[in-house]
């Protein structure tokens, strides 16, 4: 009997134990929130990988978030999805209201958006120019790149941890979110679509603390 409960007693503990490290002191329960965790901790820097768009010349795309300074919120979209992309690029229509409102006079102390497609095979150029004017997005605040080469888009996704699955019908499944860029090209913070207040204040005082 004795036996029976000290064993018992040991794999309560073990299990504590066990929870208490695959959940960062019962601070996250799911992967998703494990990675926002790991993010907010040890930041994650983007890798050089080139993107271009109608703005934006072939360029790598830790230049283009340090370029100008300041701090950039970043999607991924691509331009054929008909359901999460527009609900996130209706958010990102808001945030654009509010930085416009900003009216940000130092441009090292700026908030930017960034759309980025993982459908970089027919998400040319033109294709994002005419998606973007669809969006009335201001190309001052809100850019949209493509990733050309399909083997620096997989380590971009891999990096970020962005999930893509193709349906093999010309669609996608993937996660949703919006992620926070420092100037020096990091990835800081991770948030909900839904919380675009949020993300917004923190890249505000990212931008202000210019680090």
């Amino acid at each position: 009997m004795w036996r029976t409960v000290l064993c018992s007693v040991l794999l309560l503990v073990w299990g504590y134990v066990m929870a208490v490290w695959l959940t960062h002191d019962f601070q996250v329960w799911t992967d998703e929130g494990a990675r926002r965790l790991e993010v907010a901790l040890r930041p994650v820097q983007v890798p050089s990988v080139r993107v271009q768009g109608p703005t934006v010349e072939d360029i790598g795309l830790d230049e283009l978030l340090s370029r100008d300074g300041g701090a950039t919120i970043v999607d991924f979209f691509y331009t054929h999805c008909r359901s999460v992309c527009l609900s996130v690029g209706g958010g990102f229509r808001q945030l654009q209201t509010a930085l416009r409102a900003d009216h940000q006079p130092d441009p090292g102390q700026r908030v930017r958006l960034l759309s980025i497609s993982f459908d970089g095979a027919r998400d040319d150029p033109a294709v994002l120019r005419a998606y973007a004017h669809g969006l009335g997005a201001d190309p001052a605040l809100w850019r949209f790149v493509r990733v050309r080469d399909a083997a620096q888009q997989e380590l971009l996704l891999h990096r970020l941890g962005v999930v893509v699955i193709a349906d093999g019908l010309g669609d996608y499944e993937h996660n949703a979110s919006l992620l926070v860029f420092d100037q020096r090209g990091r990835m800081r913070r991770i948030f909900d679509p839904g919380a675009l207040q949020t993300a917004l204040d923190y890249a505000r005082h990212l931008a202000r603390a210019g680090r």
